[in-house]
Parts: C-alpha cells; sequence; structure tokens
C-alpha cells in the first residue's frame, strides 16, 4: 500500500523493485486463499489485494507500451511480383534482413515485438494476476496495446480500412496499387508478423499452464486487423470481371492458398479462431471463383473485340500484343490456374464454346484436332486446352480484322506478322511447354505460307510483264502483244506502284521482315535480269529506267513503316 502514494512505475525502478512488490501481492493472495483471517481482516485483504491488481494492471499495460519494437515489411522476404508491369519486391534472403530474430523451425520466423529483457517482468505479473482471479483484465490490457501496435503497422504502411463499397468504386490504377500493398503486408503479417505475435503471447502467458489465455489474447489482438485484410479479399471478388484483373487477384489467391496452412496453425485452439479459419477459408474461394471468372470473360472480351477500321501498316495488332503477353504473365500461375479450371471444367470438354459469330465449325474442328495432336505436358490440361482455345479465337479475330484491307497483299502481310508474332511468344517463353511441338511446327508453317501467298499476289502481277510468253494473267493481262520497251514501262509503273505503298506496311520483327525483302528479291531480280539481258540490246536506255542493282537496292526499303514515292529519282 505504500506504492500508492508513490506514482513512480514500479518496474522503472528494476526487477528486483517489481518481484518485491510481486512477492507481497502473493504472500496476500496466500493469506486470503487460507481462510483462517477475521472477516474484517479478510474483507480488508480483498480491498488491498484489489488495489495491488489495478497497479499491476497499470505497470502490465506501461511495460508493454515502453518496451514494444517496430515491425517493418523488411523483416519478411517476398517472391518476385507477377505483374505485364515491370518491377518486383526486394529479393534480399531472409538471413539477411533479419536482424535478432530466431527461428524456431525451417520455415517459422519469429521476431522480437517486445524488447526480450522485459519478457521475464510480463510474465511474472501476468501469472500474479491470473492466478489472483484478474486473467480477464490482464487479457484485456494485453490486447489493447497490442492491437494499437498492429493498428499502427497497417497505418504506416498505407492499409486503410476500406468498406466493400469504397473498393468498388475504385479505379484500376488505385486498385492495382492497393491489391499489390495487400499481397506484401498479408504475407509479412500472416508469415511473420502473426507468429511473433502468437510467440510473444505464449512467451507471458505460458504455452502450457495458461494456453488458453495465450490463445484468447492472440486471437482478440489479431481478429479485426486480419479481417480487415480479409475484407479487403472479399471486396475486390465481388467486383467486375474485367481482364487486366486477373493477374493480381490469381497472385492474391495463390497467396492465400499458400498462407492457408499457416493461417490454420495460428488460429486452432478455440472457437473465436475457428470463425476467423472459416472467414479466411470463403474469402479464398471467393478470389478463386472471382480468377476462373475473370479468365473465361477473357477469352469472351478477344472474341468480342470488334474493329472498323485496318490497323495501319499491317503491323502486329495491338490485340495480338496483349493476348500473348497475357497468357505469358500466366505461366506463372500455371498450377494455380490449372487446379480452378479444373475444378469447373468438364472432364470430357474443358473447352469454352466459341462464338458462333467469330468461329467457324472449321476453325472449332482445326482447334480440337490441334490439341488432341499438340504434345503439351498433361498436367496442365485444363489450361492448355483453356490456351489453345484463347489462340484459336485471336486468330478467328485476326481473319475477320484482315478482310478489312482492300490490298489482298496487305492482308497477308497482317496476317504474316500477326501469326508470326505469336509463334515467337510461344517459343521464347514459358508457353512453349504448353503449347508444345506441334503447335508450334503449324503455326511457323502458317505464316510462311502467308508470306508465300504475300509474294504471289504482290509479285506476280509485277512479274508479268517480264514474261515474253504470258498468258495474260493479273496486271499483265493482254501483254502478249506488248513490245519489249512496253513490258519495261508496264513493269515499272507497277514496281513504283508496290514500291510507295509498301515501304509504308511494317514489319517490325527484324529478321522475319529481312527474309520477306530477300525473297522478294530473288523473285523479282532474277526475273528483271533474264528479261533485261534478252531485249537490252533492242530497246533503248531511256525505258530502262532500273539496273538489277537500283531494285535490289529499293527493296529494302520495303516494310520499314515510311511511305516512300520514287517519282523521277530513277529515269536514266
Amino acid at each position: 500500500m505504500t506504492r500508492e502514494v508513490d506514482e513512480t512505475m514500479i518496474w522503472d525502478l528494476g526487477s528486483e523493485a517489481g518481484n518485491e512488490f510481486l512477492d507481497a501481492v502473493n504472500e496476500l493472495r496466500v493469506l486470503i486463499d487460507g481462510g483462517t483471517t477475521e472477516e474484517v481482516s479478510l474483507r480488508k485483504a480483498h480491498d488491498v489485494l484489489q488495489t495491488a491488481m489495478a497497479r499491476l494492471e497499470d505497470e502490465f499495460k506501461h511495460l508493454l507500451s515502453e518496451n514494444k519494437l517496430p515491425f517493418e515489411l523488411e523483416h519478411a522476404s517476398f517472391r518476385s511480383d507477377h505483374c505485364i508491369e515491370e518491377g518486383s519486391f526486394g529479393a534480399a534472403s531472409t538471413e539477411d534482413l533479419i536482424i535478432g530474430s530466431s527461428r524456431r523451425n525451417s520455415e517459422e520466423i519469429v521476431i522480437d515485438l517486445v524488447r526480450p529483457e522485459v519478457i521475464s517482468d510480463l510474465k511474472n505479473i501476468a501469472s500474479t494476476m491470473v492466478a489472483s482471479g484478474y486473467d480477464r483484465e490482464c487479457l484485456q490490457v494485453c490486447t489493447t496495446v497490442r492491437k494499437e501496435a498492429l493498428d499502427e503497422f497497417l497505418y504506416h504502411h498505407e492499409v486503410e480500412k476500406l468498406s466493400i463499397e469504397d473498393v468498388l468504386k475504385m479505379d484500376w490504377a488505385t486498385l492495382n496499387t492497393n491489391i499489390k500493398k495487400w499481397v506484401r503486408v498479408m504475407r509479412s503479417i500472416v508469415q511473420v508478423y502473426l507468429v511473433s505475435e502468437k510467440s510473444l503471447n505464449d512467451q507471458i502467458f505460458g504455452e502450457e499452464e495458461e494456453e488458453e489465455e495465450s490463445v484468447t489474447c492472440f486471437v482478440d489482438t489479431v481478429k479485426a486487423p486480419v479481417m480487415q485484410l480479409l475484407n479487403f479479399g472479399e471486396a475486390v471478388s465481388l467486383g467486375p470481371r474485367q481482364p487486366e484483373k486477373l493477374l493480381r487477384i490469381l497472385e492474391m489467391y495463390e497467396l492465400a492458398s499458400e498462407l492457408l496452412p499457416e493461417i490454420d496453425v495460428l488460429f486452432s485452439g478455440n472457437q473465436l479462431g475457428s470463425s476467423v479459419r472459416g472467414e479466411y477459408r470463403e474469402v479464398m474461394r471467393r478470389l478463386g471463383e472471382c480468377a476462373r471468372a475473370t479468365f473465361l470473360e477473357f477469352k469472351s472480351a478477344i472474341a468480342s473485340d470488334v474493329s472498323s477500321h485496318p490497323f495501319p501498316g499491317g503491323a502486329v495488332h495491338p490485340l495480338t500484343n496483349y493476348v500473348m503477353n497475357y497468357l505469358m504473365a500466366l505461366t506463372d500461375f500455371s498450377q494455380t490456374l490449372d487446379s480452378l479450371l479444373m475444378e469447373h471444367d468438364d472432364v470430357e470438354d474443358l473447352s469454352i464454346p466459341p462464338s458462333p459469330d467469330v468461329i467457324s465449325p472449321a476453325m472449332v474442328v482445326e482447334e480440337e484436332s490441334a490439341y488432341e495432336n499438340s504434345s503439351s505436358p498433361e498436367k496442365f490440361l485444363a489450361m492448355t486446352k483453356h490456351f489453345y482455345s484463347i489462340t484459336s479465337v485471336l486468330e478467328a479475330n485476326l481473319e475477320e480484322k484482315a478482310k478489312l484491307y482492300r490490298d489482298v497483299s496487305l492482308r497477308h502481310i497482317f496476317l504474316l506478322n500477326n501469326i508470326h508474332y505469336m509463334t515467337r511468344k510461344v517459343l521464347k517463353s514459358e508457353l512453349k511447354h504448353i503449347f508444345g511441338d506441334k503447335w508450334n511446327r503449324k503455326h511457323t508453317w502458317k505464316f510462311q505460307q502467308q508470306a508465300t501467298e504475300y509474294e504471289r499476289s504482290t509479285w506476280l502481277p509485277v512479274l508479268s510483264f517480264l514474261k515474253d510468253d504470258t498468258s495474260g494473267s493479273g496486271s499483265g493481262s493482254g501483254s502478249r502483244s506488248l513490245r519489249p520497251r512496253e513490258r519495261f514501262q508496264g513493269f515499272n509503273t507497277a514496281f513504283e506502284e508496290v514500291y510507295k505503298a509498301q515501304t509504308g506496311w511494317l514489319i517490325s520483327d527484324e529478321r522475319l521482315r529481312e527474309d520477306v525483302r530477300t525473297k522478294a528479291s530473288m523473285w523479282v531480280i532474277q526475273a528483271y535480269w533474264t528479261f533485261y539481258s534478252r531485249h537490252k540490246n533492242n530497246v533503248s536506255e531511256r525505258y530502262i529506267k532500273y539496273s538489277t542493282d537500283d531494285l535490289e537496292k529499293l527493296l529494302l526499303d520495303l516494310f520499314a513503316g515510311s511511305s516512300k514515292s520514287l517519282n523521277n529519282s530513277y529515269r536514266r
């Protein structure tokens, strides 16, 4: 009772002073429990004990508050960031980042949330309060102080308390930022913070003697912040099924699946913990369903992408670029995505029904045949068939877009560019393990076929002027009666029209561009040289506008994406 007139915190004077106070309290408790004291003295003893408990409550709170240690995200290690955008989280190992931490086993990381030197004092105070029947007051103080510490951590890392309505109103840029933050914080909290918080509670309340108090204090401390994080996950799962969200949602689902065993261990032991486990599983299920539905919506979005104007220069269409990069990014989640699709798909028919407005029956048969004959790995059957279906839908869409070009040759260049791009993306990424060798060979043949069709549609009409025994097809129709000089003139005009048009076309892949130019050069130079050699002595030089060297150099200007006109610069 002499301490009541002294406002100095007892444990600030040292553990020895604190232990003296606890000894006095324990003596008082023994006196009360003995029951041999007179009624008046016993009543006074109870009053003194109540006063002592109030003091211990203050001391306990003071020790916990004044000796808490900050927790930073750098205490945990993170995997690479899954997103089409560039960037990743820190890749330093846990051993390099954690200072003053210990491992209770090979996977569990425990850091100090309170200065280690006061743990013994906290344990002694807690044991005395629990033994005196003031366990509820002790737990309440511990829960309040530790929950404030966790709230401070979330606030410091800008994890806001958002309602479902708040999340649903977010634009994609804001939501994307918040999801990345959620993934980072969720991993850190579950794998390090909660484990460390549980360890702290076990140290204070004991892992065996007062195990119930330890579990109760832990769950009461962390439940609200954990539910705050789970509510965000639920809100994301309720949002519109937009393709750009899929990678982030898969990342959330995959992380939730990965952390599930740890959640089960952390929240075992009482009914309150069971409710957290149940809510966690429900949010994880909703995220999985959202990811699956968003993936299926992605295919529908490809099918419904309609263009009213041809894409300039016959270059790789943005849709092709988006879809292939999207599929590449999804390979980071192959196992997760495959399991989600397998849960939904019928074993006999894993494909999604194609849009009848976009895909012909022949395309469907072709897709199914390609899948059945593929050498793709069997471990991702559902995902593989869906990927096959997606690329078939994309190809069908590109066929429709190609029809927007009036120039038949440009149609072939457009399809050449896009199918080549698809094939290169598969061959140079993890997609090659999904699609297999037969798909790659088939699509290599497809873009080569487009190159051949381009050569025929472009150069046969031009070179028909250089045939002495033409059949009258193409631009050379009726040219049997043309004299050699007129043939030179016809060739010059036709070549210049091709040059003016096709210098403005674009083949962005350097190797492909060179291959197409080389083959065109082989067609043109050989035919021109043969005709020139035969008639050069019979035709005035004024009609022979180009040499073979001139033509070879001019052909190198094709497909650079910048239209040029020859005018009269080559007139001899």
